[in-house]
Formats: structure tokens, sequence, C-alpha cells
């Protein structure tokens, strides 16, 4: 009869034995806890992101409504895609959006930030307040500025009236209904961009700021010469996180389906929720696919292009 000891002694060598452990490096060590660490979350990614997405890819060479019926048609969709012009016009749409909304977060964002830095009475209630609306939900908020955008009867043409401004049909305008969804848009985000903001102005060393004030800066040359430079790192992600979000994230399709349903006259019908009503609303599941693909390859486009501006968010042109 083998002893305890023995009886470890005989047991097969594990992979995570102490001989195998004390064998290693500390370099290879260091190397297999982070693999362990990210085991699961790659696990996660990998069966609830990286297979859908590539299911998603080999679908758009598919036509099939959704019922179990799937025909191989190459090109077809892709083809179909560029010759739709409520899609091109989407494109279009979502350009103009992106181009307003990424300067306009920014903008706002930042502003929001220094105003907040300032020695300001209830500073604390201003942080708060500023930041309030995006802790509500955007289906909440579409639904209260579609009651306060309401022609003749709406909060914001009464408040006009009271001047003497005739109100306007902010939502049933083609000409107003994607500028009313875009301040709706900055006013929801402003303070999200205001405490990413913060967080990279409170890493500025305020030595910088005292040497400045010694050599007779003002505070444009401080804001232009030691701000703006040492937030360029905030400043990347910021623009990378608003403009991906402005494609495809959630203000681009439940503000516009909640408010405007991509009207009027698909004046404010974005690539995202065009992909929808193809998908969920005319079965078009192969051709939403395909345009799901243009878009990701469009959003990828984009961010590497920033990482190659920027030199990897670093904006160091030397």
């Amino acid at each position: 009869m083998y002893s305890t000891r023995q009886a470890v002694n005989n047991k097969a060598p594990s992979i995570f034995s102490d001989h195998t452990l004390e064998s290693l490096t500390s370099k290879q060590k260091e190397t297999l806890a982070a693999c362990l660490f990210i085991l699961p979350d790659a696990l996660g990614l990998s069966v609830f992101v990286a297979v859908p997405m590539i299911l998603s890819l080999s679908l758009g060479f598919f036509e099939t409504s959704g019922f179990g019926d799937y025909k191989f048609v190459g090109l077809s969709n892709y083809r179909r895609m560029f010759a739709d012009q409520l899609f091109l016009k989407s494109l279009l749409v979502t350009a103009t959006y992106v181009a307003v909304l990424v300067p306009a977060l920014y903008v706002s964002g930042l502003s929001l930030a220094l105003l907040v830095t300032l020695r300001l009475p209830l500073v604390g209630i201003l942080r708060s307040m500023f930041f309030m609306p995006h802790v509500v939900s955007l289906v909440v908020v579409a639904l209260v500025w579609q009651v306060m955008l309401i022609d003749k009867i709406g909060f914001i043409n009464r408040v006009l009236q009271l001047f003497g401004i005739p109100g306007q049909s902010w939502l049933g305008d083609p000409n107003l209904a994607l500028g009313s969804i875009l301040c709706v848009t900055v006013w929801f985000f402003m303070g999200y961009y205001m405490v990413i903001f913060l967080a990279g102005l409170q890493e500025i060393p305020k030595e910088y700021y005292d040497a400045a004030k010694i050599d007779g800066a003002g505070p444009w040359a401080m804001f232009t010469n030691i701000t703006l430079p040492l937030l360029r790192p905030t400043s990347f992600f910021v623009l990378l996180v608003s403009t991906v979000s402005a494609i495809a994230g959630p203000q681009a399709f439940d503000l516009i389906y909640v408010m405007t349903k991509g009207g009027p006259a698909n004046e404010t019908s974005l690539a995202i929720y065009y992909i929808y009503e193809q998908a969920f609303q005319y079965n078009n599941y192969g051709y939403a696919a395909a345009m799901a693909s243009f878009l990701v390859v469009i959003l990828l486009l984009i961010t590497v292009s920033l990482f190659a501006v920027t030199k990897r968010g670093r904006f160091h042109f030397d």
C-alpha cells in the first residue's frame, strides 16, 4: 500500500505542476498568467462577437428571407447595394451627420470640461447637471424631445412664440429634421465627453501653468501651448469613439427610430437605420448583411486612418 506522498508522486505530470512552473522563466510565467486572465473574455468574444461577425460576412453572399432558405448569389447583394439610391443617400446623410456631430461633441465636451475646472460656486452640481442626461435611457430621451418638438404646441415652439418667432416643424421639415436630431445628440452626449476631457485635464501638471504665468502667458496662450498639446491622447480617444459611435452607435439608431423613423423624405435615414429596415421590415437579411459588412469596412478604414494620421494617438509629427 502506497503512502500519500507516493500516490501524489506517481500521478501523471500536469501542465501546471510545480516542476513545470519552476522550469519557466519569469517572462514565460507572466505570459502564461496574462493568457489565463484573457482566456474567459477571449472565449466570450469568440462565441458572441467573432462567430456572429463571420456568419454575417458570409450571409452577404446569400439571398435569404430568414426562414431557413438560403440561395447563393455571389456578389449580387454588393452590386445591388451600389445601385441602391436610398442606400447611397443614407451614406451621404451619415457622412453629414458624422461631419457635424464629431466636431460639435469635441468642442462642447472640452468647453464644459474647462468650465467645470474653474473655481465656481456649486461646481459639483454643474458637473452633475451636465452629465445627468447621459444616465437616462436614449429611448426616454427621444420620447421627451419628440414631445418638446411637436409642431405648434411643442415646448420649443411655445417658447419661440413668446419672443414673436414663428414655430417650426422641427421633425417634419426635411431641412430641419437632421439638425434637430444633431442638437438632441449633442445635448445627450456632451456631458459624457466632458468627463473624459476632465480626466485628461486633471493629468496635466499644474507646474506647467504656474511657469507659463511667470513668463507672462495669458489664458489663450496657455490653452494653445499647454492644454491642447497635452490633451492629444484624450483628443484621439474622443475623436475615435465619437466617430465610431456616430456611424454605428446607439444614438444613430435609437433616436432616429423613435423620433423620425428615417423621415421626412429619408433625410434622417442613417446607414445603420436603413440596414435595420432592410433586415427586419423587408426580410432582406442577405442584402442587409452585405451593407453591414460594407459599413464595417468603412469603420475599419476610418480607424486605421486615425491611427496613421495621429501616430497611434500621440499626434507626434516629428
